[in-house]
C-alpha cells in the first residue's frame, strides 16, 4: 500500500480506489506512512497536524493526526506569491494555518505551557492538502493519515510579531479563493490551539522513534476550514486583519 501511494504521487496518477485494505486504526495508518517515508527518501522539513472529528475520537483513540511535509515542498510566500501544485484528478484543498517552528526540542517532557519554550518562530501560512486518491477524506482519519496526512506542501507567510505575547487563540483569520470569502474563524475552536498541536506532534513522533531537528515546521491545523480548490485558482489568507499570505494553484 505504501509503495502504491507514493508511486501514484510520483507518477501523478489518480487512484480510483484505495490500493489495498483500508487501515482501520491509527497504528495501521502510521505503519503505512512510515514505510512510505522510507521508500520516498526525501528530507522532511515539517509536519501537518489535522483534527479528527469529535464523533470519531473514541474509535481512533485521539483527536489529531499528522503527516510529513517534505522540505522541497515548503516554499517562501513572503517574497513572492508561489504556484503550488496539486493532483488535478485527485483531492485538493487550501487551509489557513498558523505555523510553528521548533528550536531545540531535546528529550524533556512538555505540557501545554512549557512547549512554548521550544518554539523558535511563529508564522502565518497556507497548507496545501492534496492526494491522488480523490476520496481520501471520506473514509476516516486512518486513510487520510496513511497517505502523508493528505499533505502536498506548505506556504510560509509573514511572521507573527511578538507572538509570545499575542493572543493567537482569538486572532481573526479569513480565507478567500479567487477573491471570494470562503471562511472566517479564530483558533478558539481548535481544541487546545496551535501549541496543543505542537505538543501532540512531539509525543507522537517520539512514540514512533522519529527525531525532531531544529527548524522543523508544524502546520498546526485548519482554522477556517478545508477549502477545496482547483488548478488555476488563487488562495489568500488574512491573519489579524492585516497579515496576508497567498498562492496560486496549478495541476498535475
Amino acid at each position: 500500500m505504501a509503495r502504491a501511494l507514493i508511486d501514484a504521487r510520483a507518477g501523478k496518477t489518480p487512484l480510483t480506489i484505495y490500493p489495498g485494505a483500508m487501515p482501520q486504526t491509527m497504528a495501521e495508518a502510521y505503519a503505512i506512512q512510515d514505510r512510505a517515508i522510507a521508500f520516498d527518501g526525501r528530507r522532511i522539513g515539517g509536519w501537518k497536524v489535522g483534527r479528527i472529528a469529535p464523533e470519531l475520537v473514541d474509535r481512533y483513540g485521539g483527536n489529531r493526526l499528522t503527516g510529513p511535509i517534505f522540505a522541497d515542498e515548503i516554499v517562501d510566500g513572503v517574497a513572492h506569491r508561489p504556484e503550488m501544485p496539486v493532483y488535478a484528478a485527485g483531492f485538493a484543498a487550501a487551509e489557513a494555518e498558523v505555523l510553528l517552528c521548533f528550536g531545540d526540542v531535546g528529550t524533556r517532557a512538555y505540557d501545554i505551557d512549557s512547549v512554548r519554550g521550544c518554539i523558535a518562530d511563529v508564522r502565518t501560512g497556507i497548507e496545501i492538502a492534496s492526494s491522488p486518491f480523490p476520496e481520501i477524506n471520506r473514509h476516516g482519519p486512518a486513510v487520510t493519515a496513511s497517505d502523508y496526512g493528505n499533505n502536498k506542501g506548505l506556504v510560509l507567510g509573514p511572521p507573527i510579531a511578538d507572538w509570545q505575547n499575542a493572543d493567537l487563540i482569538r486572532m481573526p483569520v479569513a480565507m478567500s479563493i479567487d477573491g471570494a470569502p470562503v471562511g472566517a474563524a479564530t483558533m478558539e475552536a481548535m481544541l487546545d490551539g496551535p501549541f496543543g498541536s505542537a505538543l501532540f506532534l512531539i509525543e507522537i513522533l517520539r512514540a514512533r522513534g522519529i527525531a525532531i531537528p531544529p527548524g522543523t515546521w508544524v502546520s498546526a491545523g485548519a482554522i477556517t476550514g478545508i477549502h477545496e480548490i482547483r488548478p488555476g485558482q488563487r488562495a489568500e489568507a488574512i491573519f489579524d486583519g492585516k497579515i496576508r499570505v497567498g498562492c496560486s494553484i496549478k495541476g498535475y
